[in-house]
Order: structure tokens, then C-alpha cells, then sequence
């Protein structure tokens, strides 16, 4: 047979759409701007790249230590360091107009006002693909809950994200709620074109001779291959409940990982904490996927959409 299609279309219901050429992202946080591993990898053989989490102010982040490795993982707490959405626009997004790969901005703010601003900055600026929601922010002015965790909350900051946009607008899920199925369809409902699944889960670790916590910020977020399989039922249980693209995000550190969400229900996956091994990877997984749908005969990625799922 002829080499399979592996690009997928994340945005079937925006008149721009986001057509990648093949399901493999970076993933927000993991993989700087974009710009830093240009020379390191050919960025142009990924489906997309999601720069670091932007906040409208410039933030210096968490102290240290913000990084502690754990069996199977990696617990961060970088408290969204970042150049800020202005700095963004004027400094990468030029950078970004020149390549081929889609570059999908992560934004995070501490209000429904400064998400709907930064999305407004972002709109119609050459080199922006399209927009993801971190709703893992918490909300300052309801007392510091986070966004993520109440439906109503969650579709709040989506349905102004989409008045000030008309960007792809992707929403970033996060796992540590008790049902994350009522997020996604409060998020679905409030017209977002596709979902990520899933931020980080939350922990810690304890420096057991200094009796106390290891990271700056005591909390941090873990990722790695000790997620996975929690994301991945995340993913199968979402993709039941939704009719957009899912986009799965979570320990995913070889083709036979990816190849597990996209039969779970995702149309594409993220790929964050394994890049740090080595950075190669996500071009090894693109690979590694086309080299399965050849050898199965399968000549479309959406024929393996979703195949795992019992009906």
C-alpha cells in the first residue's frame, strides 16, 4: 500500500481549522517556545508545537526547587514562568510565521478578564495557530479555586475565550476533579473546538533528611510514564461522552503509547516529560506510528480512531 495519512483535523467546526500532518504535539511546558529546539530536531516533522504556558504579565515563576524526579515520573512546580503575552507576540511570534509546524499558544490568567484579554492579543497574530485553555489556574477572584474543577466555572472562562477569539480554541482538562466527564461536556457545550486531557496530578515529595518538602512550592504537578494508564482511561472514558477531537496527554513515551490513546478516542497526543530523556522522541513516535498503520494496512489515522472502545 501507499504511505498511510496521518494528518488529523483538530478544528473541524472553525472555519480556520487546525490541520496538523501527522498526530505527534509538543507538549505546553515541555518544550520551551519552540525556538530552543529548533536546532536540536526537525521541528517541522511534528503535527504541532504548544509553547509554554502565557499569562498577560511577564511571571518569574515558583522558587526552587522546581523539578524532582520520581519513580516513573517527574514532579514539576514552575509556577508558569513566562515572558508574558505582549513580549510573546512581539518576540516568537515572527519566529513562528516562518515555519511550517502550527504553533498553538497555552494560556493561563487568574480571572476570566485576563484570559479573554490574552486570547483578544493573540487573535488574528501571524505565526498562532490556535489557543489552549490551561484551566488549572485558579480562579483569584472566587476565592482561589481552581477554574478546572466546576463545570460552570470551566465554561465560564471558555465561552469568553471564544467571544474574544476566533482562533481554534482547545481546552486543557485537569484530572484532579471527581468527574471529569461533566468538565469536558461543560467545556464542549461552550463551543470549544477540541480537548487536551490531561494536565498534571498533583503531589509531593519530602526530603526525609531535611524533614521537609522537596519543591520551592511544596506541591507540584506529576507527569511521565507513571500517568499514563490513569490519562489513558481519562481519554477512554471522555471520548465517549464528546463529539470533538481529544487530544490525550499523559506519560506517552513511545508510538505503541500513542497508539494507545488514539484507540482509546484521541484524534492526536501530546508528548512532554519524555522529551527530556530525548528530545528525538516525538519524531521516533511519528515514525513508529506510520510504520503500524503500513504494516496493518490501515491507509487513514481516523480508521484507528477510537477502535479499542467497546460499543
Amino acid at each position: 500500500m501507499t504511505n498511510p495519512d496521518l494528518s488529523i483535523q483538530l478544528a473541524p467546526n472553525n472555519h480556520k481549522g487546525l490541520l496538523l500532518t501527522n498526530p505527534v504535539m509538543a507538549a505546553s511546558g515541555t518544550f520551551g517556545y519552540g525556538t530552543e529546539y529548533a536546532d536540536v530536531i526537525d521541528i517541522q516533522k511534528l503535527g504541532a508545537i504548544v509553547s509554554k504556558g502565557i499569562t498577560l504579565q511577564p511571571r518569574q515563576g515558583n522558587p526552587q526547587p522546581r523539578l524532582v524526579e520520581t519513580p516513573s515520573g517527574l514532579l514539576n512546580s514552575i509556577g508558569l514562568e513566562n515572558i508574558g503575552a505582549e513580549a510573546l507576540i512581539k518576540e516568537k511570534a515572527p519566529l513562528w510565521n516562518q515555519w511550517q509546524v502550527p504553533v498553538i499558544v497555552n494560556i493561563a490568567g487568574e480571572s476570566v478578564e485576563e484570559y479573554a484579554e490574552i486570547a483578544r492579543m493573540l487573535n488574528g497574530v501571524e505565526g498562532i495557530s490556535a489557543i489552549e485553555v490551561n484551566i488549572s489556574c485558579p480562579n483569584v477572584a472566587s476565592g482561589g479555586a481552581e477554574f478546572g474543577i466546576d463545570p460552570q466555572m470551566a465554561a465560564t472562562v471558555t465561552s469568553a475565550v471564544k467571544q474574544a477569539t476566533n482562533l481554534p480554541t482547545i481546552v486543557k482538562l485537569t484530572p484532579n476533579v471527581t468527574d471529569i466527564v461533566q468538565i469536558a461536556q461543560a467545556v464542549v457545550e461552550a463551543g470549544i473546538d477540541s480537548l487536551t486531557i490531561a494536565n498534571t496530578f498533583k503531589g509531593m515529595a519530602i526530603d526525609t533528611v531535611k524533614r521537609q518538602p522537596v519543591l520551592g512550592n511544596t506541591v507540584g504537578g506529576l507527569s511521565g510514564p507513571a500517568i499514563k494508564p490513569l490519562v489513558l482511561h481519562l481519554v477512554y472514558r471522555v471520548a465517549q461522552a464528546v463529539e470533538v477531537p481529544i487530544i490525550g496527554c499523559g506519560g506517552i513515551a513511545s508510538a505503541n503509547d500513542a497508539l494507545e490513546f488514539l484507540m482509546a478516542g484521541a484524534s492526536a497526543v501530546q508528548v512532554g516529560t519524555a522529551t527530556f530523556v530525548d528530545p528525538q522522541v516525538m519524531i521516533q513516535i511519528v515514525d513508529g506510528i506510520g510504520r503500524f498503520m503500513h504494516q496493518q494496512e490501515i491507509a487513514n489515522l481516523n480508521q484507528l480512531i477510537g477502535t479499542a472502545i467497546l460499543r
